[in-house]
């Protein structure tokens, strides 16, 4: 028996000594990356835009590859951390690249774009998207770099390295990743890090359209931080509008948009609509939802679905029309938004 305790004792030990070095080596390798860290741009694209036509912005969360239409996640109650393999996530990436060729856009924000993740089997999703869209310069922001998560323990989410693509059939002139406000304590480990990135597109003009690629906080307990990140995006782009610019920002907001969903989520309260500043609205598309909850595989009869993916645009962009694609969430947990739009002459 005092064998047996020993034994036990000493095993007790060993592992309060390996949880605890994981807690350090989680904490120790929990960073955020600078404010204002400048992009590489790929510039593919020669031409460069004009007031007075009409162009397309879509905006798709990726949803990293995972969530075909039978896919569903743990933070949101459901099953899975993973995709279900390397070749599901290579066929989710590789169809919503398809749609995207097909639609040709002129501007396209993915989020959620994995380029090293246990979670997406490591495929390098930025280069499958770079290479269905080979006439669209590029930028790539990361948004998040994790350090490997052991839960759930049945299939643990491991390392994340995600991040914001934007692409568009023009000259890119500059690009910057721009820190959110976090959270801080526990709540860390769910939430890493957060950005929003800004690309500089010149205009014929002279002036430029400052293009925001946004992906906002989800699993949040305090909804002070959302209004936080809310105000820094809001505060830039009326920044850009009072100096003669275009602001146009695009993405999910991990928030209800129509302020109809009525939802006791985190992530489906209503915009912060009241934090909009003179000559800055928000277009949410209201023909059909963006998100659905991925609690259980899609059931198009039960899912609970909520409109998270919209736009803002300063006053001198002209929106004639946003719409969500309805793609019945075959690839991803978000359908695609579309929005057509054109840059006001003579802006002010």
């Amino acid at each position: 028996m005092r064998r047996f305790c020993i034994g036990l004792g000493c095993a007790a030990g060993a592992l309060v000594v390996v949880l605890l070095a994981y807690a350090a080596y989680v904490l120790l390798d929990m960073h955020r990356i600078e404010d204002n860290q400048p992009l590489e741009i790929v510039q593919n694209a020669s031409e460069v835009l004009e007031a007075g036509r009409e162009y397309t912005l879509l905006s798709w969360n990726a949803g990293f590859g995972a969530y075909s239409a039978d896919f569903s996640f743990f933070m949101d109650g459901g099953e899975h951390a993973r995709a279900f393999s390397c070749e599901a996530a290579q066929e989710n990436i590789a169809a919503m690249a398809a749609r995207i060729a097909q639609l040709s856009p002129d501007i396209a924000l993915l989020q959620e774009v994995d380029v090293d993740s246990d979670r997406s089997w490591h495929v390098d999703q930025r280069a499958m998207f770079a290479a269905a869209l080979p006439q669209m310069s590029s930028s790539f922001a990361v948004n998040y770099d994790s350090p490997y998560l052991f839960y759930p323990f049945s299939e643990p989410i491991g390392r994340s390295l995600s991040g914001l693509m934007t692409l568009a059939s023009a000259q890119m002139e500059s690009a910057v990743r721009r820190s959110l406000p976090l959270e801080g304590g526990l709540s860390r480990l769910t939430d890493l890090d957060r950005c929003y990135t800004v690309c500089r597109l010149p205009i014929a003009d002279g002036a430029e359209l400052c293009l925001y690629n946004v992906h906002l906080s989800a699993y949040t307990s305090d909804g002070a931080i959302a209004d936080e990140q809310a105000r820094l995006l809001l505060s830039d782009m009326a920044a850009e509008y009072a100096r003669g610019n275009y602001a146009l920002a695009g993405g999910d907001f991990n928030k209800d948009l129509l302020g109809n969903a009525g939802a006791d989520y985190a992530w489906a309260q209503p915009f912060p609509a009241d934090l909009l500043p003179e000559g800055i609205s928000l277009y949410a598309p209201g023909n059909a939802p963006t998100c659905r909850l991925a609690d259980a595989p899609y059931d198009p009869e039960t899912a609970f679905v909520v409109t998270l993916d919209g736009f803002l645009a300063s006053a001198n962009v002209e929106i004639l029309s946003c719409e969500t694609l309805d793609e019945g969430f075959a690839h991803s947990d978000h359908n695609p938004a579309l929005l057509r739009f054109r840059l006001m002459k003579n802006a002010a």
